[in-house]
């Protein structure tokens, strides 16, 4: 069972991302303050859930959260600032868009660059901990593969609609075939190991 806050008397956020391994498109996070009562049997880390589930969630967070965003950021800023600074800005992004000021952020992970004036908790496997956080987590998910599947519809050769732009043998091979597209991350080892097979 998720538990619902780390502080009782603290207006708490959860936030988690989606995309960060991804070879292609933008890394996706969300922020969301849950009501301190909020229960829901099947909420839990998005990777847990089926693609059913988390839709069908997905709808429940959105009418019952106090307060939900959600922050994005793209293939070139990932590229200009490493994945790791883009995740974080994903996050601060969300933050801002939030009609609720949080007194506290609770961040999946064990890494987080300081939002202004917000304290923060990280936690490791926070979206199998928090409510809040399993929620966010959700949200950007959900929202990251709707993006996905859009591109797919400009880009079908990738299989973006099954893979979501992480690293699968047909997505590596479809960029040895054909290349790269405007939403891959060059900074990325786009080709991986198949690097040191294709020039036969």
């Amino acid at each position: 069972m998720l538990l619902p806050y780390l502080n009782e008397e603290l207006i708490e956020a959860g936030c988690d991302e989606a995309g960060r391994g991804c070879l292609a498109g933008a890394v996706y996070a969300a922020a969301v303050i849950l009501p301190k009562d909020f229960k829901n049997e099947l909420l839990n880390d998005s990777k847990q859930l089926t693609e059913h589930q988390r839709y069908m969630l997905r709808e429940v967070i959105e009418r019952e959260a106090l307060a939900w965003a959600v922050g994005i950021c793209s293939p070139k800023e990932i590229d200009e600032i490493n994945i790791l600074n883009a995740s974080f800005l994903a996050m601060h992004r969300a933050v801002d868009q939030l009609n609720i000021r949080p007194q506290q952020l609770l961040i999946d992970g064990n890494r987080f660059k300081k939002y202004p004036n917000i304290p923060h908790q990280t936690i490791v496997k926070g979206d199998g901990k928090y409510a809040s956080i399993a929620a966010a987590s959700i949200l950007a998910k959900t929202y990251r593969d709707d993006y996905m599947n859009q591109l797919h519809l400009e880009y079908p050769f990738y299989a973006w609609d099954h893979n979501k732009g992480y690293p699968t043998k047909k997505h590596r091979a479809a960029i040895a075939e054909v290349g790269t597209t405007p939403y891959h991350r060059m900074s990325y080892n786009l080709l991986g190991d198949a690097q040191l097979t294709l020039d036969f």
